[in-house]
């Protein structure tokens, strides 16, 4: 399988070999759509995070609970993603919402990176034409018990789990959306978004590896990762592969779920 995160100049080289997948959305309520239709990448399809890569939200379940394997498969055929297809990922936030496509392909078997910079960093010109893809054949595949951690594994206290969301959240010195501030009880707080460069662009591999030592995290180590609503907790699983560092599992209910619940919530510093 290629690397999780892969540059213009490897695209260029690819030619039609790949499609760009535009997967802009916002936590602000602006539309990814709407973005897209006013100038994107040449040839991007645009893929809608919650109509192909959530089902809708819930307090049982979270904000963006994984979709069925048949509506993932729906949503891939009808952009022009077939079974076969390489797909290249981005968005304007460093790859931290692309991410999650970029994730459930892989973890599904498909090839699948992340574009390093993404739409920020790119030089040429938008454009605002939608390609004309035909629609593809997109076989739903079961997501993978062993890729995927839930609401009793990220409590446990047994593995190393890490928080994707920015400090000020993680401390629970604000909660802009989610029923309570704070964390899960033992978790280590490793903002996605400081993977990144001040260019966009991902941290050199050995910068990387020193940001998941920092919190515990080793070649082998079995890592769990949340967010909000597991959207961005895949931006630090691609992270983790592309250090060399192993797959790990994510959390889909994330905190959106946990603080939906009566278990024990931690404030402040992360120990």
């Amino acid at each position: 399988m290629i690397d999780p995160v892969v540059d213009q100049a490897w695209v260029r080289e690819q030619g039609d070999r790949v499609v760009l997948a535009d997967v802009r959305w916002y936590l602000d309520g602006r539309s990814g759509r709407a973005a897209y239709d006013s100038g994107h990448l040449p040839g991007a399809v645009f893929v809608d995070l919650d109509r192909w890569l959530a089902r809708p939200a819930s307090p049982a379940e979270g904000r963006h609970p994984l979709p069925d394997p048949e509506v993932f498969a729906a949503g891939m055929a009808a952009a022009g993603i077939s079974d076969d297809d390489t797909v290249i990922g981005y968005d304007d936030a460093g790859g931290v919402i692309a991410a999650r496509l970029v994730w459930m392909l892989r973890a599904t078997g498909h090839e699948a990176a992340l574009l390093d910079g993404g739409l920020t960093a790119y030089q040429g010109e938008l454009v605002r034409a939608e390609p004309d893809r035909p629609p593809a054949v997109f076989t739903p595949r079961p997501w993978p018990a062993d890729r995927l951690a839930g609401i009793d594994d990220a409590a446990a206290g047994s593995l190393v789990v890490l928080d994707a969301r920015d400090a000020p959240r993680f401390r629970g010195d604000t909660e802009p959306i989610d029923p309570r501030p704070g964390h899960i009880p033992g978790a280590r707080n490793l903002p996605c978004r400081e993977n990144l460069g001040a260019d966009g662009r991902f941290l050199p591999v050995a910068q990387l590896r020193e940001r998941f030592a920092s919190v515990g995290v080793s070649e082998g180590t079995d890592v769990v990762s949340y967010c909000g609503s597991g959207v961005t907790a895949c931006h630090n699983l691609l992270a983790l592969e592309h250090a060399g560092l192993g797959a790990g599992r994510l959390y889909p209910g994330s905190w959106s779920q946990y603080s939906a619940t009566d278990r024990p919530a931690a404030t402040g510093e992360q120990p």
